[in-house]
């Protein structure tokens, strides 16, 4: 099935100051004479983190990112006329996130690669999403990650994340909560189900319950790592940010990286490291298997594939053999149930003509519809396996409807199967050394649909009680029922999700410290060294990064 924009409803996830323009270069300069302690690539959620934390160590850290501005601080000016003459660009307005997927749009990576969808601009998938916030519980860590990752070794980066991201389930500056008519009815659905629960303030507890969204927002505007991390990092003197650097790959000699080659302004540019200096991949579950194989580090058939395209000018005796770089990839596989009832009032939310008395409650106070992304509540189920394993599988409530089903009483569910499913995938290089999958491979494996397949009907005995009704597949509908229509393509199934993760596993493709196997100074820090979480990824992305960096600071004290 090929990648569509339908499979972009469902990114609610997937990456300024008044603030220094970061497509200017800070106090030191980014230029070939400089030699950097730090050389971050990607300027996404887990890249901004590190390169935070890098400069706080007293590191000289670059900060490259292939992409422009985005929020208004950072130099973006994408936005509606009717955010003119205001410090606003599309990115900063909530409500507007979703409008993003359905047009062209330079904050997206469009066609740098061959699947998916993703953020390349400052903040990555962080500045185009919904920006959820639930924190992974910690049975994620503890069941899924290796010793050094365990829950009791994240408390710490999760405690610094928590101090240093603002999140809320209210965002409305003036304290009141919006379009919430399908949330009551959500509610109303499931109370007899699942445990209403704050989502945040109950972490750990993310199997049978339900609740209010949390997002990453602040005073009515998205925040996220760009709003907080990369403000401490650019009152920094020896850190600097700079942007449309496409990297091309890093440069080497044997297992010792001594920078990165890139493309600044059409030029061949080498951005150079100090003798004691690193390399840390921040591009994503796409771009650094991406980079790591266009530098010769990877699966000697991928690497033959590439020196045959003449993408890799390396001979094999200077190849690195790493056959996990790329593999495992993994999305969610989302469906679509699209329900009406009494009660419900849909919102549309509308990029270029909003509700115009919803527009002046957002401009002059930050309030209102605006101030939110369309998600309004989510829930959490698991189902165990015959293996012993557990797939968990999350819902989505939106606002409105979907495709044909958009009536002005019309809601969303998503649900989709996250931590422990078992389809996955590997990114490949084409000719044009451009990655993406290799394959359409949600529900590859039958484990993770019939996952799916038991919790929505297990929710849908609920559902006379609501008075919401289906509208794309019958409330009576048996779990085999459901099951065939999930497996079956069509444009409110088999959607992916773009909370893409897992294609460069800690223990595999990096060792416990985040160094690429085979390299001595050459990190991967991002979200293709994640395991799918249970919620949402850009808590659990950032979290992660906060740990690498902990371990990376480490290594330097040894």
């Amino acid at each position: 099935m090929p990648f569509s924009t339908r499979a972009l409803i469902a990114l609610t996830v997937l990456l300024d100051t008044t603030y220094a323009r970061p497509t200017q270069d800070n106090v030191v300069e980014a230029r070939q004479n400089v030699e950097w302690d730090a050389i971050i690539v990607g300027a996404g959620p887990a890249g901004i983190v590190a390169a935070d934390r890098m400069s706080e160590a007293g590191k000289r850290t670059l900060l490259l990112e292939q992409g422009g501005g985005s929020y208004y601080s950072t130099g973006g000016r994408e936005r509606p006329d009717w955010l003119s003459n205001t410090e606003l660009s599309r990115v900063d307005v909530p409500g507007l996130h979703s409008s993003i997927f359905s047009g062209s749009s330079s904050l997206l990576c469009g066609d740098k690669q061959t699947g998916g969808f993703g953020g390349c601009t400052i903040g990555g998938s962080s500045a185009i999403n919904a920006e959820l916030f639930s924190q992974p519980p910690a049975s994620d860590f503890d069941t899924y990650y290796p010793q050094k990752w365990k829950s009791n070794d994240m408390n710490g980066a999760i405690s610094k994340v928590k101090a240093k991201q603002p999140f809320t389930n209210t965002p409305s500056a003036d304290g009141k909560r919006y379009t919430q008519s399908g949330y009551e009815a959500f509610k109303k659905w499931l109370g007899d189900v699942y445990q209403n629960v704050a989502i945040n303030g109950d972490a750990n507890n993310k199997n049978g319950v339900f609740g209010r969204t949390n997002y990453a927002y602040e005073k009515g505007q998205r925040s996220g790592p760009v709003k907080t991390y990369l403000q401490s990092a650019q009152k920094r003197s020896n850190f600097a940010l700079k942007s449309g650097v496409q990297v091309e790959r890093v440069q080497r000699n044997g297992g010792k990286a001594t920078g990165v080659v890139a493309i600044v302004n059409g030029k061949t540019t080498t951005f150079k490291l100090s003798n004691n200096g690193r390399v840390i991949l921040s591009g994503g579950s796409f771009f650094s298997p991406q980079l790591l194989m266009l530098s010769g580090i990877g699966d000697p058939a991928a690497l033959s594939g590439l020196a045959k395209n003449k993408l890799l000018d390396l001979s094999p005796a200077a190849w690195i053999n790493n056959t996990a770089v790329g593999d495992k990839l993994y999305d969610n596989p989302n469906t679509f149930i699209v329900l009406s009832g009494p009660g419900i009032q849909s919102y549309n939310f509308n990029y270029s003509s909003p509700i115009p008395a919803d527009k002046d409650l957002y401009l002059q106070s930050r309030s209102g519809p605006l101030s939110s992304a369309g998600p309004t509540g989510l829930f959490w189920d698991s189902v165990k396996q015959a293996d012993g394993s557990t797939i968990a599988v999350q819902g989505t409530l939106n606002v409105a409807g979907s495709f044909d089903f958009v009536g002005s009483d019309t809601i969303t569910l998503n649900v989709y199967a996250t931590s422990g499913a078992k389809s996955k995938s590997k990114i490949v290089l084409n000719e044009k050394g451009l990655p993406g999958p290799a394959s359409d491979f949600l529900y590859s494996n039958p484990a993770d649909a019939d996952a799916v397949a038991t919790v929505i009907a297990k929710i849908f005995k609920s559902l006379p009680k609501s008075g919401l009704k289906p509208l794309n597949i019958a409330a009576t509908a048996s779990k085999a029922d459901i099951l065939k229509y999930i497996t079956t393509p069509s444009q409110y199934t088999r959607g992916y999700v773009n909370h893409w993760s897992g294609s460069c596993k800690i223990g595999a493709c990096v060792d416990l410290d985040t160094k690429v196997k085979g390299m001595d100074n050459l990190h991967v820090v991002d979200s293709s060294i994640t395991e799918a979480f249970t919620a949402n990824p850009i808590f659990g992305i950032m979290s992660v990064a906060e740990r690498a960096s902990e371990l990376i600071l480490a290594l330097d004290k040894k």
